[in-house]
């Protein structure tokens, strides 16, 4: 692979990285004047309220609580937020200082555990006492889902767990995943916000899902839900999981969906009524800098989407043609080009391998680019972890497949066994960024010189 091309990729992917920090996204958002307090333009009085508690939970909340803390520390009466456990952060993205008055908790990603339970139940508690004279500032971002987890009775942590493995196995969009879980929530679906009144509750996103659906980004705990208990169970029946579901999930479904059970608050509940949801961060913004990165390192940058999706390794046959077409003819952008996209891509996973979406679309695309030249592929997630990894994604080229046969190994068995972390990691071309502090999803970078197409 050329280290010159494949360095340009790094860092245009670091530009996109760092565009989206998410204590920058906060103090960009997040004014105060004395008592006035404007959020993304809007202005709110504080003069009134007797109290500000600062709750949150996701992979960015540590560093949103930070900048909170920076602009509201005095005014804070207190705070908790939930974080992932992960991999220590790189010298770029240093961790977030020590908190005064905003205590961070840890748990696991993407399947909850004890510390999820716990946290919710902490902010549950920290919100129980809050009247109408009370602020809540609700700090979310992308993995919320996990980190806040206080499962519904009859449903356990454990059968929790179960539910979360069967769905991220299928390969299921996160709007599926996250209607079941919403639906086996004391705090998901709006929850939060129903147990927060009549406080004022105002909610920071930094978003992790295409499009930016409030309800859908950690399972949307302070805005309305339009989905049903209904709907979880057919989307389990759907992928053929519902008999493999335990039996607390499948008791708590069938009786919501007969009425048994209250349904999560739906728009028009009282409960909103004075909640307000700002979305400050996304992954468009990190797709804005790395064009104008790569535009100063003398590329002519395309941003052709922010909302890619599908099967990770179909998607890099799109892709590969994408570059072809440009090799070829100079369309839809002429070389040298970089081609940028942002999503977030699934995996059905057959094989018993180690990986994640970036790293076997990157595998995917090997294949596919195969004997050209001049041609660099990166996708890499930007909160620095891949999938079960301590990976952010993978970098090819023309050359990798046959770098890979050189070394004995098979490019399409890796493929079919999922097991694109071990094969890139054989090759030293893994993208290691170490914990970033954010998550709006993945970038992809695909750069493109002059040269031949086998």
């Amino acid at each position: 692979m050329s280290e010159f091309l494949k360095t340009q990729a790094l860092d245009i992917f670091r530009a996109a990285v760092r565009a989206c920090d998410a204590g920058n996204l906060v103090r960009q958002a997040l004014r105060r004047n004395g008592e006035i307090l404007t959020i993304a333009g809007k202005e709110v009085s504080l003069a009134g309220s007797r109290r500000v508690i600062v709750i949150g939970a996701g992979k960015a909340s540590a560093r949103m609580a930070a900048a909170v803390e920076e602009i509201l520390g005095d005014r804070i009466a207190a705070g908790l937020v939930v974080g992932k456990k992960s991999q220590p952060p790189s010298t770029e993205h240093r961790a977030s200082p020590a908190l005064q008055k905003i205590q961070v908790m840890e748990a696991s990603h993407p399947v909850p555990d004890e510390g999820s339970l716990l946290g919710s139940l902490r902010i549950l508690d920290l919100i129980s006492s809050a009247t109408d004279r009370d602020l809540i500032l609700c700090l979310i971002s992308g993995g919320g889902s996990a980190l806040l987890a206080s499962p519904m009775p009859p449903v356990t942590l454990e059968e929790k767990q179960e539910v979360t493995r069967l769905l991220l196995k299928s390969g299921a969009p996160i709007q599926d995943l996250n209607t079941v879980r919403k639906h086996l929530s004391q705090v998901k679906g709006g929850r939060l916000a129903q147990a927060a009144f009549p406080a004022r509750i105002l909610t920071l996103v930094i978003s992790d899902v295409v499009g930016d659906p409030l309800d859908v980004i950690a399972s949307g705990p302070t805005v309305p839900d339009p989905t049903t208990y209904g709907e979880a169970r057919r989307i389990l029946a759907g992928l053929d999981l519902w008999e493999e579901c335990p039996p607390g999930v499948r008791e708590l479904l069938t009786r919501g969906e007969s009425g048994e059970i209250p349904e999560t608050p739906k728009p028009g509940d009282p409960c909103f009524e004075r909640a307000e949801t700002f979305v400050i961060g996304h992954n468009r913004i990190g797709l804005e800098a790395a064009a104008q990165r790569a535009a100063a390192l003398g590329y002519h940058p395309l941003v052709l989407s922010a909302e890619l999706v599908g099967e990770a390794r179909e998607v890099a046959k799109v892709l590969a043609a994408v570059a072809g077409e440009v090799k070829k003819r100079n369309r839809p952008v002429s070389v040298p080009a970089c081609l940028l996209w942002g999503g977030e891509t699934t995996v059905t996973v057959r094989g018993k391998g180690r990986g994640g979406r970036n790293q076997e679309m990157a595998l995917a695309a090997a294949l596919e680019l195969s004997g050209t030249d001049g041609i660099v592929f990166l996708s890499a997630s930007s909160d620095g972890e891949d999938g079960p990894t301590e990976a952010a994604g993978a970098l090819c080229d023309g050359e990798t497949v046959d770098r890979a046969r050189g070394l004995g190994l098979d490019p399409l068995r890796y493929l079919e066994e999922n097991d694109s972390g071990s094969f890139f990691s054989a090759l030293g071309d893994l993208v290691q960024t170490g914990s970033t502090g954010t998550n709006v999803m993945d970038f992809q970078v695909l750069l493109i010189q002059s040269g031949f197409w086998a």
